[in-house]
């Protein structure tokens, strides 16, 4: 009966949000209390259930999200992914115009969120099409499945942080990170592939269309772009320190200086830092700079803290629901240490993000239903952690379609019609979430 309340809970949500078009959040709360009240909890352990899984989450991953956000929004409005993009086209060179792409999208999804990555870059990728000599369509496609595998897979994107703090691996921030670039990059790889071997051959009205700026004057109207230096290193920055910290964590030790080190590797104090190196990149210091721009950050990061923070509310009502106590009972020692068990919160997932569209809606409810299954099963520990992350990202990239704003502004961007961005855009991020699944089950049988 438990098992049903809940199924019927999490269908209440995808309809809410997918029919009738209720915001995430709201969505997700309402299927909170729904648990909680038909699941024959006191009324009032519900209201303190749902509190104490939204400040849970946000004591745990809040500021990260927010100051991730912040360094994204500088990002794009001081030219430092133009920059990025720059760089990596001076190294890939004009002879792989979509691998080039790819990696942009790639390096500029770890901050900046996908469908803000695909419109910043949009004119840039125009660009290179029209002196590449290839279809827009082709670049579309590298560009939009670079920057999908990493909004996925890898922190700080709001999505795999709230599922790492949903099934209690937000001190293992380091290892997602390292692990979601491991395995990101089998996953663009193939959005590449499918770019030049189906994209290719979409023609859309703009490859006949010979005016518009070139690559140069494009870069040109941006104005001075910061160096290279300054553009990557808020990216860098975070990802380093909190590489350092998890090092030492694992050293352990009380000194001075490993505590220190652990400090700094914190996500909250790493990412802040990452805000600190952002700054570097502000072309003056005055109000629309420090209170405008940081603004933006804020209210781009407000809805995804609260999707975030009524995820958690929803997986603090599952796990007080007796939910833990019923799978503990099971006899699941068919699927304890098996790398098979990562099909169940891929298949969720996927399931989710098919039928209401947003990936980081999937990644938060997937990981609450899946969090209460862990610990019967004995998977615990940085690495097997990650590689649930990275299987429930594997998930909510599969697939990207009508119902998915990143569809309309891949299609809408790139001039494809519906039926070629189905047979562009989706069945690519199909390959994507297939080919990741592989992958994260591989990396189990050899690390686990």
């Amino acid at each position: 009966m438990l098992f049903l309340v809940i199924t019927l809970s999490v269908l209440l949500v995808v309809v809410l949000t997918a029919v009738f078009k209720v915001h995430p959040f709201l969505s997700l709360l309402l299927g909170a209390f729904a648990i909680g009240i038909f699941s024959g909890m006191p009324l009032l352990d519900v209201v303190e259930s749902v509190n104490d899984g939204f400040g849970s989450l946000m004591k745990n991953i809040g500021l990260v999200i927010v100051a991730g956000t912040i360094i994204g929004v500088i990002l794009e409005k001081s030219g430092a992914a133009y920059r990025m993009a720059e760089v990596v086209l001076r190294v890939i060179g004009d002879k792989r115009p979509q691998l080039a792409m790819s990696i942009i999208g790639f390096i500029v999804s770890i901050p900046v969120f996908c469908d803000s990555g695909f419109i910043i870059l949009s004119s840039l990728k125009k660009a290179l099409a029209k002196r590449a000599k290839v279809a827009i369509a082709s670049m579309s496609v590298a560009l939009a499945t670079g920057l999908y595998a990493t909004h996925t897979l890898v922190p700080p994107t709001p999505g795999p942080i709230a599922a790492a703090g949903n099934i209690g691996a937000e001190g293992y921030l380091g290892t997602i990170i390292l692990i979601g670039l491991i395995v990101a990059i089998p996953a663009a790889f193939v959005g590449y592939l499918w770019s030049i071997k189906v994209a290719s051959k979409i023609v859309v009205p703009e490859d006949l269309d010979d005016s518009g700026l070139d690559y140069d004057e494009i870069v040109k109207t941006f104005g001075a772009m910061p160096s290279t230096f300054k553009a990557f290193l808020p990216i860098v920055l975070p990802i380093i320190l909190i590489g350092i910290g998890s090092v030492a964590t694992l050293v352990g030790g009380d000194s001075g200086f490993n505590n220190l080190l652990v400090f700094l590797g914190k996500p909250t104090v790493a990412l802040l830092f990452g805000v600190l190196a952002a700054f570097l990149l502000l072309p003056k210091l005055n109000e629309e700079t420090l209170t405008g721009w940081i603004g933006e950050g804020l209210t781009g990061a407000a809805p995804i803290l609260l999707i975030t923070g009524a995820g958690g509310a929803f997986g603090k009502v599952i796990s007080n629901s007796g939910i833990a106590d019923v799978i503990a009972e099971m006899n699941m020692n068919a699927l304890a240490g098996s790398a098979l068990f990562l099909l169940v919160p891929f298949i969720i997932a996927a399931a989710l993000k098919t039928a209401q569209g947003s990936s980081t809606a999937s990644l938060v409810i997937t990981s609450t239903l899946v969090a209460p299954l862990l610990p019967s099963l004995g998977i615990e520990g940085a690495i097997p952690l990650a590689l649930v992350v990275m299987a429930i990202g594997a998930g909510a990239m599969t697939v990207s379609h009508v119902n998915d704003s990143f569809f309309w502004v891949v299609t809408e961007f790139s001039g494809m019609t519906v039926t070629d961005a189905y047979k562009a855009q989706t069945v690519a991020t199909l390959l994507q979430g297939t080919t990741t699944i592989v992958v994260t089950m591989i990396l189990w049988m050899v690390l686990v």
